[in-house]
């Protein structure tokens, strides 16, 4: 990011709407709103009806324009906002305009990235703005607020915090030998363990992170005519799927996503399980057993109108070695339903039901969410790592704590902890970006849209 530039983007997404926004960013923005904007003069966060012009002054809409002064903005620049009708020819007019007198198109994330030099987020914060906007579900949402809101920074600061106490008790002791004490090795082991295991709760939390952001995989198996495309279009309560009494009549996998409990849960409905001779069909099953591979939790799902026969025993036994929750289906066509005719084959806590029943759907959404997140709701506002990087950054911090407890109980020099305990610090400040190298802050800001 070159200083002194100025940037501009369109931060509306592409396509038509109500309104589109075009932004700008650094110390040209006033001059710049001189040649694009003709109005009433601007004032700080007011905003101002005028008319819009393009890179050849002419005017091309009429619109708000809104100018932010330094250094209370986002980027902590002056920062300029054109809210215009909502074609994309206007707005990409519009863009021309500034970039044509002086602006330069932003890359990914830009704006956010000067937010993260200014110190108006730190890496973590940054990183859940990218994550808000992403996400899938009210509880990916809500957790990405939280992260915003300075959750995991606040965190983190207070065990550097603390391993900056203990560095100083050791810094002491190791400048002045003679006149300070070394620490006492008990008090030293006991202020390790407990940094130790905060640093174990925010691990721990890792799976929460990767909960909210990636949601849980349900991939929706059985034999032929079992139901299955019924019940994701009643799960999902709209007809997504082709129904059809002719079997086979799912050939390739479709997914689709429901949110239980806040968490985003992704349907995959596939092929049924059967043999085949029909090409076209092989290859839909081939690939149902690639998604029952790929997914965390099977949902299989078994005609319990009638007993089971040869396929409905091959799905069972393809999904025998994996988290899954098995349905007989159809209880609304007999009385008689399937662990009538082979309780030796189906699981005990195999659900019997219908896909049009809704105290049925209530019962397996339950039963995702036990199986998928232990079936209480997430606490999305805890502070929780959100990515791999996060949560290696965590790793390496615990694996330099180690040392240094080892180095105290092998009854080692004490002073010999001090580098280790610098290195955990260290490895904590990069979920920050205190510490983080220029690669790192690059890769994350890259998977940002422009514009933002």
């Amino acid at each position: 990011m070159a200083s002194g530039e100025t940037i501009a983007a369109i931060a509306t997404p592409p396509g038509r709407g109500a309104i589109a926004i075009v932004r700008a960013s650094g110390p040209a923005v006033r001059a710049l709103a001189t040649h694009v904007f003709r109005g009433p003069a601007l004032e700080a966060r007011t905003a101002t009806y005028g008319t819009m012009l393009d890179a050849s002054g002419v005017a091309i809409d009429r619109g708000l324009a809104l100018l932010f002064a330094a250094p209370a903005t986002y980027t902590g620049e002056d920062m300029l906002e054109l809210h215009v009708h909502g074609s994309p020819v206007v707005a990409r007019e519009v863009l021309r305009a500034l970039l044509q007198h002086g602006a330069r198109l932003a890359g990914p994330g830009e704006f956010t990235q000067r937010a993260f030099l200014a110190g108006k987020l730190d890496l973590s914060e940054a990183e859940a703005v990218a994550d808000l906007i992403e996400a899938e579900s009210r509880g990916a949402a809500l957790a990405a607020t939280a992260r915003l809101a300075g959750g995991v920074r606040t965190v983190v600061e207070s065990i550097r915090a603390q391993l900056a106490t203990t560095l100083e008790h050791l810094a002491g002791s190791i400048d002045f030998p003679d006149e300070v004490p070394d620490p006492e090795r008990g008090t030293l082991t006991a202020e390790l363990d407990a940094i130790d295991r905060r640093l174990d709760e925010l691990i721990a939390g890792w799976e929460t992170g990767r909960l909210v952001r990636e949601g849980v995989g349900v991939a929706i198996v059985g034999p032929p005519n079992a139901g299955k495309s019924s019940l994701l279009n009643a799960l999902l309560g709209a007809e997504r799927a082709l129904v059809s009494a002719i079997a086979g009549t799912t050939r390739d996998t479709i997914e689709e996503t429901i949110a239980i409990d806040g968490v985003l849960v992704r349907l995959t409905d596939t092929a049924g399980l059967r043999d085949t001779t029909d090409p076209l069909e092989r290859a839909g099953i081939e690939r149902t057993r690639a998604t029952l591979a790929g997914n965390g939790i099977a949902l299989v799902v078994i005609d319990g109108s009638r007993p089971l026969d040869s396929d409905a025993r091959e799905t069972l036994a393809a999904s025998a070695d994996r988290p899954r929750i098995v349905f007989l289906n159809k209880s609304d066509l007999t009385s008689d339903v399937g662990p009538v005719f082979a309780p030796d084959a189906l699981p005990t806590d195999a659900i019997v039901g219908s896909a049009f029943s809704a105290e049925s759907l209530s019962t397996l959404r339950e039963a995702i969410a036990q199986l998928g997140w232990g079936g209480e709701t997430p606490d999305f506002a805890r502070p929780h790592l959100a990515s791999a990087r996060q949560a290696d950054a965590v790793a390496a911090a615990q694996r330099a704590l180690g040392f240094a407890r080892s180095t105290l109980a092998a009854g080692a020099a004490i002073d010999l902890a001090a580098s280790d305990l610098v290195a955990a610090s260290a490895a904590l400040g990069t979920i920050g970006g205190a510490e983080a190298t220029e690669d790192v802050v690059s890769g994350i800001f890259a998977r940002f849209c422009i514009g933002k």
